[in-house]
C-alpha cells in the first residue's frame, strides 16, 4: 500500500491556524482534500493495437486541445477562514459545461473559470459524483468562446501508447507534459472510499493543481481526466492516474440527463486475497437482506463465473439500482444461490 494523493492545488490560503499546515504538507492537501490510501491492483494489462489514426507530435496535440482546457479557482471557507484553491478541467461541450474532478469543487462557496482565452466567468456546481471523483460545472459563456474536446473510447487504449496532459500545475495554466500509458486497469480510491475502477496509469508528469485536467492521446482526444498521483514527497514520481474517458461519459450524460449519478449497491467489503471472498456485509444493505454472510465467496453472478474481487466490482457497477442479480457464492464447502435487489450506493 502507498499513499496517494489528489491533484488540486493551492493559490493562496487565508487564516489557517499556526503550525496545522506547512509548506511541505502531504498528509492533508490545501484545498481541504485529505490524502487516501489506495491499494493498487496488479491487474495484467493486455497489450492492444493503438488505435490512434494520428501521428501528431505533442505540438499538434497541444495546439489542438489547449484552447479546451480551463483553470478552476476554487473559494472555500471554514473554521480556519477563507481559501482559495486551484485546479484544472476541459470544456465538454458548446452548452458552456466544464468537466473536472469532485475533489476540485468539494466544499466550495464559489467557483470560477478561466479559459485558454484569459476570459474568467463564474461557474455553477451542476453535479458532482465523490464515487468517481467527477463533477460538471456550467459557465455561461458565449458558444464562440468554448472549444469543446472530444473523448476518446478508452477501452482501446493499449499500455506504452504515447499520452498528453494539460492543465495548471501550482497554478501555471496552460503546461503540458507528456509520457506514456504505464498500465491500465488500475484500483483507485475515490473521495468517498469506493472504488474507481480501471484507472489509467501513465508517467507524463502531473502535480498539485492537474486535477481535472484533461489526459489525451496523439489526436487530441481525452482518454482521461487527472486525479491522483503516488508519491512519497507529494510531488511528481512518475506514478499519476486518470480517470478513463468511458467512465467519464457514463457520469457526465448521467448527470446533464438526469442531474444526479446513481451506483448500484451491494453492501459487501472484500477481503484483499484476490478472490471476491465477503469480508464483511454491511448491515441493512441490499446484501444483508439476501442473505450473504461474511466469509462467503462469490463464484458466480447471473450465471457469469467470478474469480476476483475486481471482477466482482465491475460486474455490480455495471448494473442499476433496482436490479435483481443472482449471486452464487460457495460457503463452507458448498453452494448457494441468493436473489439480490441492488440498492442505491450511498455517499
Amino acid at each position: 500500500m502507498f499513499r496517494t494523493r489528489t491533484l488540486a492545488g493551492v493559490a493562496a490560503i487565508a487564516a489557517l491556524a499556526a503550525g496545522l499546515i506547512g509548506a511541505g504538507a502531504s498528509a492533508l492537501l490545501l484545498d481541504g482534500s485529505s490524502s487516501s490510501t489506495t491499494v493498487v491492483q496488479q491487474t495484467p494489462a493486455t497489450p492492444a493495437a493503438n488505435t490512434s489514426s494520428s501521428t501528431s507530435s505533442v505540438t499538434d496535440v497541444y495546439r489542438r486541445a489547449a484552447p479546451g482546457v480551463v483553470e478552476i479557482t476554487v473559494a472555500t471557507g471554514g473554521q480556519f477562514g477563507v481559501g482559495e484553491a486551484q485546479g484544472s478541467g476541459f470544456v465538454y461541450d458548446k452548452a458552456g459545461h466544464i468537466v473536472t474532478n469532485e475533489h476540485v469543487v468539494d466544499g466550495a462557496t464559489s467557483v470560477r473559470v478561466r479559459l485558454a482565452s484569459g476570459k474568467q466567468y463564474a461557474a455553477h456546481v451542476v453535479s458532482t459524483d465523490a464515487s468517481t471523483d467527477l463533477a460538471v460545472l456550467e459557465i455561461n459563456a458565449p458558444a464562440a468562446q468554448l472549444t469543446p474536446l472530444k473523448l476518446a473510447d478508452s477501452s482501446s487504449l493499449a499500455v506504452g501508447s504515447a499520452v498528453v496532459a494539460i492543465g495548471s500545475p501550482f497554478g501555471l495554466e496552460g503546461t503540458v507534459t507528456s509520457g506514456i500509458v504505464s498500465a491500465l486497469h488500475r484500483e483507485i480510491e475515490a473521495p468517498n472510499n469506493f472504488t474507481i475502477q480501471d484507472a489509467i496509469q501513465t508517467d507524463a508528469a502531473i502535480n498539485h493543481g492537474n486535477s481535472g485536467g484533461p489526459l489525451l492521446d496523439l489526436s487530441g482526444r481525452v482518454i482521461g481526466v487527472n486525479a491522483q498521483i503516488k508519491s512519497d514527497s507529494g510531488g511528481n514520481e512518475g506514478v499519476g492516474f486518470a480517470i478513463p474517458s468511458n467512465t467519464v461519459r457514463t457520469v457526465v450524460s448521467a448527470i446533464l440527463q438526469n442531474g444526479s449519478v446513481q451506483h448500484a449497491y451491494l453492501g459487501v467489503s472484500l477481503s484483499a486475497n484476490g478472490a471476491a471472498a465477503v469480508d464483511a456485509v454491511r448491515p441493512g444493505t441490499p446484501a444483508a437482506s439476501a442473505g450473504l454472510q461474511s466469509g462467503d465467496v462469490v463464484i458466480r453472478v447471473d450465471g457469469v463465473a467470478i474469480t476476483s474481487g475486481s471482477q466482482l466490482r465491475g460486474v455490480i457497477d455495471s448494473k442499476k439500482p433496482g436490479d435483481k442479480v443472482r449471486i452464487t457464492v460457495r460457503r463452507n464447502g458448498s453452494e448457494r444461490t441468493f436473489t439480490v435487489t441492488l440498492g442505491v450506493r450511498p455517499d
